[in-house]
């Protein structure tokens, strides 16, 4: 019981730390062009990309973004296509189905694992397999989604949001379409500080507006 009370103190001092002053060009940087109309919080990732694998499944970044935000911040993830030669656009379109039907959280898993390690999802076929699998949907749900006009827009728009951004590398954290997180500016003297600080950034500059 001490072990666990002790754990849940050093959380909440670790993310109490919201406080203490984030400087732009350090923890964060601000766009020189603003873009208007972007999410509140706008993740970029790619399957293929070992350390959006490491945030996602090993440190659970996006998790904790997530839980020290306000409960009405809207947080969305987009995927690149500039990772995994012809296949990334094909995931990304994937991706934009998950979007569309509401079954993100289900598959971001299985196809990272697909991918990443146990190398189960190396097609468009293989894909869609894992995908119906975990969404828990029929083959003709995921390829009626994947042919309407919805999902096409949401390829769209992930391809233009990067763009608008210029993004150089994922995984990346943009907020208010005005900072991105700067993932080498933050404290990385062990997992545990990376990961409140990161969440307290993107606080931060929520709130910085």
């Amino acid at each position: 019981m001490k072990k666990i009370m002790f754990a849940l103190v050093g959380l909440m001092l670790a993310f109490g730390a919201s406080a203490a002053q984030f400087n732009d060009g350090k923890q964060f940087v601000t766009l020189p062009k603003p873009v208007a109309g972007e999410p509140q919080v706008l993740e970029f990732f790619s399957f293929f990309c070992p350390h959006c694998y490491q945030f996602e499944r090993v440190y659970h970044v996006s998790d904790a973004v997530k839980k020290n935000l306000p409960a009405d911040t809207k947080v969305t993830k987009y995927h690149v296509d500039f990772l995994g030669g012809d296949f990334g656009p094909v995931v990304t379109h994937a991706w934009a189905v998950a979007m569309a039907l509401g079954v993100e959280s289900k598959v971001t898993a299985p196809i990272f694992d697909g991918i990443q390690k146990t190398q189960t999802v190396t097609d468009a076929a293989s894909l869609k397999d894992t995908f119906i699998k975990a969404a828990g949907i029929s083959s003709a749900d995921y390829d009626a989604a994947w042919n309407s006009f919805a999902v096409k827009a949401l390829v769209a728009q992930q391809q233009k949001a990067a763009s608008d951004v210029n993004l150089q590398g994922v995984p990346a954290i943009f907020v208010n379409g005005k900072y991105m997180v700067n993932n080498g500016g933050l404290d990385t003297s062990s997992m545990d500080n990376f990961v409140a600080d990161y969440a307290n950034v993107v606080k931060f500059l929520v709130e910085k507006k």
